[in-house]
């Protein structure tokens, strides 16, 4: 997802961010599924336009995710759209591992300050089962540097089934994850200093006040 830890870069919060324009049962039974129909305008979406590969299709509910998810990696975070993940959800790419929410809203929110754009270049589901997997390929700028950066990823979707929402989310760089023990120690320890340096909002004034 980062190219670099917003932990090294600050400043304005708004980007100049440029979009482009098989279902699980229990899942589509749940009662959160049908309050989230019901929500989606709540939601304000962006990334409506959800590219999947020829022969998969995604339910409405896979849609609804799919599609907050690509607003977080574009940098379009919401309160709203961070209430799709369950309280103790996972996210973990090459540089962290956030457990829980107090870990993994900052890393989301922290695209806003390290950098100054954001854009999807293409994206493509590729599996609709659990998880949904997506190939994304992105481009970020970072803030008061310049520097660019084009990653290449994986995105694994996991949906608690019990539920309807978003239990983990891998961002696999060139489809891999590190596994040595003081890659892994990086990450955890950008997992807690990121939530120290980057505020969440605390409600939904507030984020309306940030362009959320």
């Amino acid at each position: 997802m980062r190219p670099f830890s917003p932990v090294y870069a600050r400043g304005p919060k708004r980007l100049a961010f440029q979009p482009l324009h098989k279902p699980t049962p229990p899942v589509l039974g749940s009662p959160f599924v049908r309050r989230m129909s019901s929500s989606n305008s709540e939601l304000k979406l962006e990334s409506t336009d959800v590219q999947t590969r020829p022969g998969v299709s995604l339910s409405e509910t896979q849609h609804t995710l799919v599609a907050s998810v690509l607003d977080l990696f574009a940098g379009r975070p919401s309160l709203a759209k961070l209430q799709l993940w369950k309280d103790d959800a996972v996210f973990e790419d090459p540089i962290t591992v956030a457990r829980g929410r107090k870990q993994y809203e900052p890393q989301w929110y922290g695209l806003q300050t390290a950098f100054s754009e954001i854009e999807r270049l293409s994206h493509e589901v590729k599996d609709a089962g659990n998880p949904i997997v997506m190939d994304l390929k992105t481009r970020y700028k970072i803030k008061g540097v310049g520097s660019e950066k084009t990653i290449e990823s994986v995105i694994n979707i996991f949906v608690d089934e019990s539920t309807g929402k978003i239990e983990k989310v891998q961002d696999k760089w060139n489809g891999e994850l590190p596994d040595g023990a003081f890659a892994n120690a990086l990450r955890k320890l950008n997992s807690v200093t990121v939530p120290k340096m980057v505020g969440v909002p605390k409600n939904a004034e507030e984020d309306a006040q940030r362009g959320n």
